[in-house]
């Protein structure tokens, strides 16, 4: 009966959660449009160029935080959470607790991990924020840092 209990609340937690994030995400696309073209010049071209890369990542992963959280309230309904999607194993409450959203064990995520990521990180451009985030740094090249052909 506690499991049942502790999943009821997670439910909870996890609509509140998907409420949360689908008006943070509509209301960023509502903010984008709004100021897409404020003017300005070069300097405020680049700074808006760059924060606009920030906010795209950020964004893909809300949304991917969102997929998840779906995936998560509609296998509550079909009386499949908390079980691991790899080895149908049960899925411990604290971890459940701790990342109400996982879909995972977390030996199958370990082992997930270990073989080069998450199923879900295929949206995201991680390297493209690494390379974006370096450009933005105050750190001074050295030959290594250059790529010749």
């Amino acid at each position: 009966m506690a499991r049942k209990d502790a999943l009821l609340r997670l439910h909870e937690r996890l609509i509140s959660k998907r409420d949360t994030l689908r008006k943070k995400l509509t209301g960023d696309a509502q903010f984008d449009v709004q100021n897409y073209n404020t003017g300005g010049d070069v300097g405020d071209a680049a700074n808006s160029g760059s924060q606009n890369e920030l906010n795209t990542q950020l964004k893909a992963l809300e949304s991917r935080e969102l997929v998840q959280i779906e995936r998560a309230i509609e296998l509550i309904r079909d009386g499949r959470y908390g079980r691991c999607e790899v080895c149908s194993a049960s899925i411990p409450i604290t971890r459940l607790k701790a990342l109400p959203y996982t879909l995972l064990c977390v030996d199958c995520q370990r082992e997930q991990e270990e073989l080069g990521g998450d199923a879900f990180d295929s949206d995201v451009d991680w390297s493209s924020a690494y390379e974006h985030e370096g450009r933005m740094s105050e750190k001074e090249l050295t030959l290594g840092d250059i790529d010749i052909d």
